[in-house]
């Protein structure tokens, strides 16, 4: 039996206003402490060093179909295995009424090292023109290289990687096209341990040409909401470990809701061996999915307190970061939002459930003025504890015109983790990453250049994307992790990591899918700050195998396999 408490949804809003008020002035102090003041990360924009010359287009004609504000996600991924990050940039499809001389497709970039990024996507067979929406990265048929999976407005595709730097459409053998619908947030993960990855696929709403809603505010043509439309039921299919899949959405439980989903995350957020779903729903309660264990869910986002923010509110949720921000050892979530809301932190509270923190901690300080997106923890100054990146942006392009307040382009946010469970919004200081205006979607966060921190990488709607290397002042020690399975799910997608260096402890786990509709983080990063000695890892496989390494050198970054008891270094500090 599971215990529940009440959730802060069930309590008056009077009560939660008042206890609110009295924070927001502590997340206020924090933030004007910030101003002016030398900033311990430093992320540089090196977009034009880089030969990116990719350039997003939302396939908008002026009718503001509700699909346009969507696009898109990216995804950071090493497709020819060979130890760089590479990046593949999703793009709008022509919709009615635009026409381009040469059609819009997605693009991948070859990282040849030293910042600079090649063209591949005509020889690389990833260059799908449909609506790209959303982007998941997983080895399904583990023959040892990374596939891809992107959701579209329409029949969404998944390439096969053939192992010599391209790729093949098996959309129609594997069965995985999932109709015509909105796509959005997809995952590959291993439901039930049987070292297969499996699929979840989310959709937003039951959007057609014909069932359009043209709408206006105060006589300006806008995007309508998600309410206009029905919601969609999300789908889960099983790998049958033969390169097809089934559609096991009703047996496994997930056609009990249907919603508007936009950026999902796979986690064990119980720490019970199994890996869960989060979907964020856009105006409507978002959905935390848990397994038994044999790849049955039930929804229990309202039970787990991540349904609905602190006052009780629908959330217009639009990404869904991951991480252990306060190093208990437990999965915290950080969910953005609309215009006027702040992003949700919450913390994991050990009990399954979770604590709406985002005032307390002053996560949500200056978000209210736009839309906010592509969102995570990330330990960019290698301190020991994850700071917090949120991509802004309005999706309303005239929104200057009938609200004051509004911004379609804007700054991005850095958040620094201070310690003591409070966030510090640095981003003026941060570098000149920070300071350009744009209207951001996804975001992804690796090293590119592998030299032991982690850059970032942001698409921009309908603008070219930003490429930003931390340049932050050596401070920390740092290891970098990739894990290998011996049977099956050969990234070992939803394996749990915990690394133990003095007093310091760390958690994470292997993702396929997260922020707002976008793919990243199949290495795993940690920073140790003054520590120079790990004293051990533990690695707890899917399925139920845990391995230990003992005294891993720091400054490198390591292979891990299951079954051995050595770390392999792959390379090291430059």
């Amino acid at each position: 039996m599971r215990a529940y408490r009440f959730h802060a949804c069930c309590v008056p809003s009077e009560i939660l206003r008042l206890a609110a008020g009295m924070v927001i002035a502590l997340a206020l102090f924090g933030h004007k402490l910030s101003t002016g003041a030398d900033s311990p990360i430093q992320l540089t924009d090196v977009t034009e060093q880089t030969g990116i010359t990719f350039e997003h287009t939302d396939g908008s004609s002026g009718r503001y179909y509700i699909v346009e504000c969507m696009s898109a996600g990216l995804a950071l991924f090493d497709y020819d295995n060979d130890q760089d990050i590479d990046i593949y940039f999703l793009n709008g499809g022509a919709l009615p009424g635009t026409n381009f001389e040469t059609p819009p497709r997605n693009a991948l970039y070859r990282n040849d090292g030293n910042w600079r990024f090649i063209d591949v996507t005509e020889h690389s067979g990833l260059g799908d023109p449909g609506h790209g929406l959303g982007v998941a990265v997983g080895d399904y048929d583990n023959d040892g290289d990374p596939d891809v999976y992107v959701t579209n407005f329409g029949p969404n595709k998944l390439f096969r990687n053939n192992g010599d730097g391209t790729f093949a459409d098996v959309t129609e053998q594997a069965g995985v096209a999932n109709g015509f619908k909105v796509g959005a947030g997809p995952n590959f993960l291993d439901i039930d341990g049987d070292g297969d990855l499996d699929l979840f696929v989310s959709s937003y709403g039951d959007f057609t040409y014909d069932n359009h809603d043209a709408r206006t505010m105060k006589g300006h043509p806008a995007y309508a909401g998600p309410k206009s439309y029905e919601p969609t039921p999300d789908a889960l299919y099983r790998n049958d470990g033969d390169g097809t899949f089934t559609n096991i959405s009703k047996a496994s439980g997930l056609l009990s809701s249907a919603g508007t989903g936009m950026g999902t995350v796979c986690l064990d957020y119980d720490d019970d061996g199994d890996t869960d779903i989060f979907v964020g729903n856009d105006l409507m309660p978002n959905f935390l999915w848990e397994n038994d264990g044999t790849g049955r869910f039930e929804e229990i986002g309202l039970l787990a307190g991540v349904a609905c923010n602190m006052d009780g509110d629908d959330m217009g949720t639009m990404g869904a970061g991951c991480g252990d921000y306060d190093n208990d050892g437990l999965l915290d979530l950080y969910v953005t939002a609309y215009q006027d809301q702040t992003p949700s932190l919450y913390r994991n509270s050990r009990d399954g459930v979770f604590e709406d923190v985002t005032f307390v901690t002053g996560a949500g300080v200056g978000t209210t003025h736009t839309v906010h997106w592509g969102n995570d923890f990330v330990d960019f100054d290698n301190d020991g504890d994850r700071d917090l990146f949120v991509a802004m942006g309005h999706l309303q392009d005239n929104v200057e015109l009938w609200d004051k307040r509004g911004s379609y382009r804007t700054t991005n946010l850095l958040f620094l983790n201070g310690g003591k469970g409070k966030f510090i919004d640095i981003s003026e200081s941060a570098g000149d990453g920070l300071k350009a205006r744009f209207s951001s979607r996804g975001v992804g966060f690796d090293d590119l250049d592998n030299d032991g921190d982690v850059d970032a990488v942001v698409l921009n709607s309908r603008c070219r994307p930003t490429v930003l290397r931390n340049d932050s002042p050596r401070q920390g020690h740092w290891l970098q992790i990739t894990l290998r399975g011996a049977r099956g799910n050969r990234d070992r997608v939803g394996a749990r990591v915990k690394l133990i260096a003095g007093d310091l402890t760390l958690v994470d786990e292997v993702h396929s899918g997260r922020g707002y509709q976008s793919h990243y983080g199949t290495r795993l990063y940690f920073g140790l700050g003054v520590r120079k000695r790990i004293d051990r890892i533990e690695v707890r496989w899917i399925g139920g195998r845990t391995d230990t390494f003992r005294d891993v050198p720091v400054d490198q970054h390591v292979l891990l396999i299951e079954g051995d008891s050595a770390a392999k270094a792959l390379s090291a500090a430059p």
